[in-house]
Parts: C-alpha cells; structure tokens; sequence
C-alpha cells in the first residue's frame, strides 16, 4: 500500500511539472536557455537564431517558426524529448522510442518514420531550461522586431544583429 500511494504521489507531481506554465526565468537561466538553444541542441540552425523559422544552413531542414507556435509548456518539453519522426525534428530524449515515453511509441512502432539525429542530448533539466527561454523569448513572441530583438540579446536597438529590424 505505501508502494502505491508513493506511485500515485510521483505520478501527480510529474504530472504538475509537466503541465505548469512556464516559469519566470531569471538571467542565469535565460543565459544558459539561449547557450541550449544556440550550441548544444544547435536549434538555431533549422529554427533561426531568433526562433523565427530562418534556418542558417541550405543543407538543414526549415525548423518550424516558434514565434507563432501555440505549444503548451507540456507540448513543447514532448516535442523537443521525442521530436516529430518523419518531420526533421529529433528527439533530444537519448532514450527516446526505446520504451513508451515517447507518444507511446518505441522505435519499431514508427512504420519507417524516420528521425533525425540531434547533435547532443539533452538533461531532463536542460530540456525544462530551454522550454523556459524558448517561451521568454520565442514562443507566442510575435514577429521579430527591434526591441524584441535587443531584449533577446540583453543590449540595445543598436547591435548590428538588430539593425535589420524596424
């Protein structure tokens, strides 16, 4: 019986970090979110730096634009663990498809979808810490402008990256 109350009281706190809004980043981990995003899961190359959709490279696929994406916190954390097999989009979850956790799926259940190979993977708290930046600076951001794009960065309108903005 104590088995079971400790189950069901794990189950109900995943469940609520799971579904909880993003929380208020503080600038250690806005710093470290954009470092994620940027360099170790190299999100920037199909999403563009600013999340807009403008991938850096011809040979990756076009990243969805994260601007205007209606993702919930829970949906996000899913999509970046499991990625969209089929869709360019990997899996960050080094054990992603190797049991259920993935959309109750494991690798055989995926009917030759494909998915790619992501450049690092990723902590459980790196993927929390990167949803959190993704939602300060991304998601449900709108179009870039200049003073989005200097709050981004933490400086001014100024920044030579910026200047392509109104």
């Amino acid at each position: 019986m104590r088995f079971l109350f400790a189950g069901i009281i794990t189950l109900a706190v995943s469940t609520v970090a799971l579904t909880a809004p993003a929380r208020a980043a503080d600038a250690e981990d806005l710093a470290e979110g954009l470092r994620l995003f940027t360099q170790k899961g190299a999100c920037q190359a199909c999403h563009g730096w600013a999340g807009g959709g403008r991938k850096m490279g011809n040979q990756m696929p076009t990243g969805a634009n994260l601007r205007e994406s209606q993702l919930d916190r829970a949906n996000l954390i899913m999509t970046i663990k499991c990625g969209r097999p089929g869709r360019g989009m990997p899996a960050y979850d080094r054990l992603a498809y190797v049991d259920a956790r993935c959309y109750g799926q494991k690798k055989a259940d995926l009917n030759g979808l494909t998915l790619a190979d992501p450049p690092a993977t990723l902590q459980p708290r790196e993927i929390e810490t990167l949803a959190d930046f993704m939602f300060a600076k991304m998601i449900k951001q709108g179009p870039m402008d200049r003073a989005k794009c200097a709050a981004y960065w933490g400086g001014s309108g100024d920044l030579e990256v910026c200047r392509e903005f109104k």
